[in-house]
C-alpha cells in the first residue's frame, strides 16, 4: 500500500522505518488496441479524485454479490504528519461509477486490542469474501517500535461496509505491510504482502485467518517496492505493484507481472501507470460491468504528499493480454489559478471540531455534527465573479441577507447564495457573504449566521478534515 519505503533488517527480515517513497522505468506499449478517445475523460465516470470529503489513499476495489463496486482505502488524517497518523478506515461504493456513497467509518486503531498504544499507522487495507463473511485485512503495529512490530489484523462482518469486529491477526508472519487477498475460481484464497523490496505470497486456510503451509517469495518481479495486488483475466494471473522509481519530482510507477499460477513464478511485463503528482502510489485493478478499471491515488487536491485522494480510470488490455498504459484523468478543479475548488465536494469543520450541516435544507444550518454524512457534504459551484455557491441535495446555501439564520433551501444562485472564498494564513478558509459579513458557526449549538465583521476562530473553517 504505502506511502513509504520500508527497509528490511537483514537477518531478522524486519521492516524498519524510512520515509514514505517509490517507483521506476518505462516500456513501449503495443498501441494497436488503444481506444480512439484515450486522451478524453469518459463522461460515464465521476471526475477524479472521486472522493473529496476526506483524504484517502491505497484504494482496494472489489465487486460483491450485491452488484455494487466497493473501495476500501486508507485514510490520511489532516493536518498531516507523514504516514504515521493514518487511521479511521471508511468504505465507499457505487453502482454506476458516477455516484459514490461513503458508508462511513468501519474501524480505527483504538479498536484493535493488540495494537500500538499510540495508535495511528493504519495503512493500506484489503477485503475478501468467503464462507458468508467479509474479511477486512489491515496492517498495524503492535508496539511503539512500529517498524519491527507490524501485524496483519483481520476484522470480519456479514456486511461489506459496516459491522466489522477485530478477530485477531494472522500468526507467524514477518513484519511486512500491504496485505491483499485473492480468491481463485475454485474458492482457494491466497494472501500476499511485502515491503522493502520483498513480496511474499501463500495459501490461506479455509478460516481465512491462518497461512496454509509456508509463505513464498514471489519470483520474477522487477524493482518491487510494495502495494501488491493480484487479479485474474482469461486464465492468466496478474500481480501489480508499486516500484522504486524516484527521479526529481517523479516517484512510484505501477508495474505488473503475469503467471499461470497464483504464486508464480512471475514474468515481468512492464509499467501500466506513470507516476502521479504524489510521493507514493498504490493501486488495484478490477472488472465491473464488462469494463476494467485501475484505481490509484494522487495529491491533486491538497498538493501535499501525505494528504492523498483516490482516483479511478479505465484500463485496457492488448490482444496478447498485456496492459496498455493507463491514461490518468485530471483533477476536478478547473479554476486556472487553482484558488477555488470548483466542482469538488467538501466538508467544513468549525473551530468546535464539528462539521457544518445543511440540516436537510428545511431547518437553519448548524455546526454540531461529529461525523460526515450526506448533509455535511457540499459541492462547490462557481457563482461568477470569482465567488462560489455551496450545493447540497440540489439546493444552495443562502446567507439570508445576514438578518436571519442561514439555510440551504434555494433552488437557484442569487445574490445571497454567493460567497467570497477567503484563504487564511493558518490554512483555514472563511466565507464572506454579499452583505460584506463573514459566515459564523456561532457557538455550534445555535443556527449559523452571516453577521460577523471579522474572521475570528468561529468564522474559520477547515476543509476536508
Amino acid at each position: 500500500m504505502k506511502t513509504l519505503f520500508l527497509t528490511l533488517v537483514t537477518a531478522a527480515l524486519l521492516v524498519s522505518a524510512a520515509a514514505c517513497k517509490k517507483q521506476a522505468t518505462s516500456r513501449q506499449q503495443d498501441t494497436a488496441n488503444l481506444p480512439a478517445s484515450e486522451n478524453l475523460r469518459a463522461a460515464d465516470m465521476a471526475k477524479n479524485p472521486f472522493v473529496t470529503s476526506i483524504y484517502t489513499a491505497d484504494p482496494s476495489a472489489h465487486v460483491w454479490a450485491d452488484g455494487r463496486l466497493y473501495v476500501y482505502p486508507s485514510h490520511d488524517i489532516d493536518p498531516p504528519r507523514g504516514c504515521d497518523l493514518m487511521d479511521q478506515y471508511h468504505v465507499f461504493s457505487t453502482d454506476d461509477m458516477v455516484h459514490w456513497t461513503d458508508h462511513g467509518e468501519i474501524l480505527r486503531a483504538s479498536q484493535v486490542p493488540w495494537g500500538r498504544p499510540e495508535g495511528g499507522f493504519m495503512w493500506a487495507p484489503d477485503c475478501a469474501y468467503k464462507n458468508g463473511k467479509y474479511y477486512f485485512y489491515f496492517p498495524h503495529p503492535s508496539g511503539t517500535d512500529w517498524g519491527s512490530t507490524w501485524k496483519i489484523g483481520v476484522a470480519t462482518s456479514t456486511n461489506p461496509a459496516s459491522g466489522f469486529t477485530v478477530q485477531g491477526y494472522i500468526p507467524n508472519l514477518e513484519p511486512f505491510i500491504d496485505p491483499t487477498v485473492f480468491v481463485d475460481d475454485d474458492g482457494q484464497a491466497y494472501f500476499y504482502y511485502g515491503g522493502g523490496g520483498t513480496c511474499k505470497g501463500g495459501k490461506l486456510k479455509n478460516n481465512m485467518m491462518e497461512i496454509d503451509g509456508a509463505m513464498q517469495t514471489m519470483q520474477g518481479l522487477v524493482d518491487f517496492h510494495e502495494a501488491s495486488w493480484v487479479h485474474k483475466r482469461n486464465g492468466v494471473y496478474y500481480l501489480s505493484y508499486s516500484d522504486n522509481h524516484d527521479v526529481g519530482d517523479s516517484h512510484n510507477q505501477m508495474r505488473y507481472a503475469t503467471s499461470n499460477s497464483p504464486l508464480g513464478p512471475w514474468t515481468h511485463r512492464g509499467i501500466y501507470m506513470d507516476p502521479t503528482d504524489s510521493y507514493t502510489n498504490h493501486g488495484s485493478i478490477v472488472e465491473y460491468k464488462g469494463q476494467w478499471y485501475a484505481f490509484y491515488h494522487n495529491s491533486s487536491i491538497s498538493k501535499n504528499d501525505w494528504l492523498r485522494s483516490i482516483c479511478v480510470d479505465k484500463l485496457y488490455y492488448n490482444a496478447d493480454g498485456t496492459i496498455q498504459k493507463v491514461q490518468q484523468s485530471g483533477p476536478t478543479n478547473p479554476d486556472p489559478n487553482g484558488d477555488l475548488p470548483i466542482g469538488q465536494i467538501i466538508t467544513l469543520k468549525g473551530a468546535n471540531n464539528n462539521y457544518v450541516c445543511s440540516e436537510n435544507g428545511a431547518q437553519p444550518m448548524i455546526c454540531n455534527r461529529p461525523a460526515v454524512g450526506g448533509w455535511e457534504q457540499f459541492k462547490v459551484v462557481s457563482a461568477g465573479n470569482g465567488k462560489v455557491a455551496l450545493l447540497n441535495s440540489g439546493k444552495y446555501v443562502c446567507s439570508e441577507n445576514g438578518l436571519k439564520p442561514m439555510i440551504c433551501d434555494r433552488p437557484a444562485i442569487g445574490p445571497w447564495e454567493q460567497f467570497e472564498w477567503i484563504k487564511n494564513t493558518d490554512g483555514t478558509i472563511s466565507l464572506k457573504g454579499n452583505n460584506g459579513k463573514f459566515v459564523s458557526i456561532e457557538d455550534g449549538t445555535q443556527a449559523m449566521t452571516c453577521t460577523r465583521s471579522t474572521a475570528q476562530s468561529t468564522e474559520r473553517f477547515r476543509i476536508n478534515q
